[in-house]
């Protein structure tokens, strides 16, 4: 895989974390601490700029309140 589609999957998978925070009307803030993840780390994950590790992405589904399973719908 090239470096332009991992970028571009990180972008859609961080697009589709932040619309979920926002349809659950949740602040980053929120979810960093629901979480337990620094909300430098979500919002970097929300701009498509690092790749989250397993873990990382567990931890904000339960922070989300959703299967992990959904953050990869909209791939």
């Amino acid at each position: 895989m090239n470096n332009a589609k991992k970028e571009e999957l990180l972008v859609q998978l961080g697009n589709h974390i932040r619309t979920t925070r926002k349809s659950k009307k949740m602040t980053l803030e929120q979810l960093a601490y629901d979480a337990n993840v620094e909300i430098s780390q979500i919002y970097r994950i929300e701009k498509g700029k690092i790749n989250p590790t397993f873990t990382t992405l567990h931890a904000i589904s339960l922070g989300l309140e959703i299967p992990i399973r959904e953050l990869f719908q909209s791939f």
